[in-house]
């Protein structure tokens, strides 16, 4: 149904207005799906995921991919983030324009000056805060979203230094009559974004397809090896790994370098075949099914 774009230096007051935008929706007449999506859902450090511009790089990636899982016409998605480059708010948008839905931005409007107080108090409290190095180098890099750019707009710009932030707060007021009014034939003030030739094509890049594949063979590996901990190095048969999938048969115990290898080449082999065939599996489900039924193979039991 909508993506909103949360964005604002850090420490200005976006996770709170996440939430609060949420508890609104939820309130209102609204039947859809509320989500936020943000580091914390995916247990991810501040400091450590805005480390260096790899790091942010691989951080934008996990939170656009699973945004791009998972807007729909039936669910708002809230996007709980930094969002501070203009580019990144035009992949996001993009996203919205793919599935056909609305899109908004809610902008934490604070000066950096008093973000920075917000930061110092935080870690006083012994809160989650931004090493001042990192804190210093994002408000310098951030861009102020632009409503005449369509990637930016409607934009609903919040003050949480001069007003509280609250459901009742008229950008958030305005952000749910907004995202929640219902469409006809005459309404003209709610822009539903609509798929281009483009954009019509299947939903998952390779990129995201490969980012699956990484993560789920992860997920495996990890259950091989907690299971190999907990039995004292007993080889294992009929490892299992979830509803609906195969289950893992070891004749043998299978060290984690070995377990890293065997994860690497099938992740190259599945990445060689997508070049010539069909994409890797665009869901995590697929790429465990595959991983597993490689594994069983490469261990010589079936």
């Amino acid at each position: 149904m909508a993506l909103v774009v949360i964005c604002g230096q850090p420490c200005s007051g976006k996770s709170t207005a996440a939430l609060c935008l949420a508890e609104a929706l939820k309130e209102s007449d609204s039947n859809s799906t509320i989500r936020i999506i943000d580091e914390a859902s995916f247990h991810l450090d501040r400091n450590q995921s805005y480390a260096d511009m790899t790091a942010e790089k691989n951080l934008r990636g996990v939170l656009r991919s699973e945004v791009d899982r998972s807007v729909s016409k039936d669910s708002i998605i809230i996007v709980d983030s930094l969002n501070s480059i203009k580019g990144y708010r035009y992949e996001l948008w993009c996203l919205a324009r793919a599935a056909g839905i609305r899109y908004s931005v809610l902008f934490c409007d604070v000066k950096e000056t008093q973000c920075k107080k917000w930061n110092e108090q935080r870690r006083e409290k012994c809160e989650a805060t931004y090493d001042d190095p990192i804190f210093e180098d994002l408000a310098r890099r951030f861009e102020r979203p632009d409503r005449r750019n369509r990637w930016d707009s409607p934009l609903f710009e919040l003050s949480p230094y001069k007003d509280n932030i609250q459901k009742s707060s008229a950008a958030i007021v305005d952000a749910v009559s907004y995202l929640t009014k219902k469409v006809d034939s005459k309404t003209r003030d709610v822009k539903i974004l609509h798929p281009t030739i483009a954009t019509q094509s299947t939903r998952f890049s390779e990129a995201n397809s490969l980012y699956e594949l990484d993560r789920a063979t992860q997920e495996v590996t990890n259950v091989i090896v907690e299971a190999q901990s907990q039995s004292i190095g007993v080889p294992l048969n009929g490892i299992p790994l979830g509803q609906g999938l195969p289950t893992l048969n070891m004749s043998r115990s299978v060290g984690l370098p070995e377990l890293r290898r065997l994860r690497r080449t099938f992740i190259k082999l599945t990445g060689q075949t997508s070049l010539s065939g069909p994409p890797p599996p665009s869901d995590a489900e697929s790429a465990k099914r595959m991983f597993v039924d490689y594994l069983n193979r490469e261990l010589g039991t079936t």
